[in-house]
């Protein structure tokens, strides 16, 4: 095939990702259908069939070419870190910002997917579907083992159950955000959170999830005061 040849499929392949990527952020993935995807892209169906088979392939190659520069800056975020800490143990506060620039980062890098990708990467974790629970683990491994083993460098005290309900508390909050979900349309007809401007809801969810993982620790067996005022 000749050059040209070459450069025609990549670019079919690439609109195909990008429309398939904005549409499941709009719509999700059980809403977002194949017409709609081909609409967008403006190519046939063969097309997206030769390139990626079906719609479930079509949906983890949308997350595989973004994850990759997110958990490598997620990473490298972390290591400038504790290359500078020199083996100390590094604040919690510093953690959750490395992990927060390399989502800002992208956010604001739209050859790398931009806001786009990270609401679509954060509505996956909120509505996790099938197609990924294999594929992401495999993803985030190296970048979920980093932060949690710097997370209890930094928090000795804390039972590792404990520890682990707090990251899963911490990181459920950052990705719903980052989703934009905005829990207070529901009960507020005009609420003041603006959920759609990702360098906000950072500098608004940073102190909250710190707050959260730096509490003191639960006493196991301790039960709840429910008549304390």
């Amino acid at each position: 095939m000749n050059g040209t040849g070459e450069i025609r499929q990549t670019d079919t392949a690439t609109r195909i990702l990008d429309a398939a990527e904005v549409l499941f952020v709009e719509h999700g993935f059980e809403a977002t259908s194949m017409r709609m995807i081909t609409q967008r892209a403006e190519v046939n169906l063969a097309a997206v069939n030769y390139h990626f088979g079906s719609k479930d392939a079509l949906f983890q190659g949308v997350f595989t070419r973004r994850l990759t520069p997110l958990t490598q800056l997620a990473v490298q975020s972390l290591d400038k870190l504790e290359q500078a800490a020199k083996g100390a143990p590094l604040l919690v506060d510093a953690i959750m910002h490395a992990f927060m620039d390399a989502a800002l980062d992208i956010a604001y890098d739209p050859k790398r997917g931009g806001v786009i990708f990270v609401r679509l990467l954060s509505r996956t974790f909120v509505e996790t579907h099938p197609v990924l629970r294999e594929s992401l683990p495999r993803h985030y491994e190296e970048l979920v083992g980093r932060y949690a083993s710097a997370t209890a460098r930094a928090l000795p005290h804390i039972d590792q159950i404990e520890l682990q309900w707090r990251l899963n508390f911490a990181f459920s909050a950052i990705f719903n955000a980052f989703a934009g979900n905005n829990i207070l349309r529901l009960f507020v007809s005009d609420p003041v959170v603006n959920a759609r401007d990702p360098r906000l809801i950072a500098t608004y969810l940073v102190p909250f999830v710190v707050a959260g993982l730096t509490a003191p620790a639960v006493k196991m067996g301790a039960s709840p005061d429910v008549n304390r005022a």
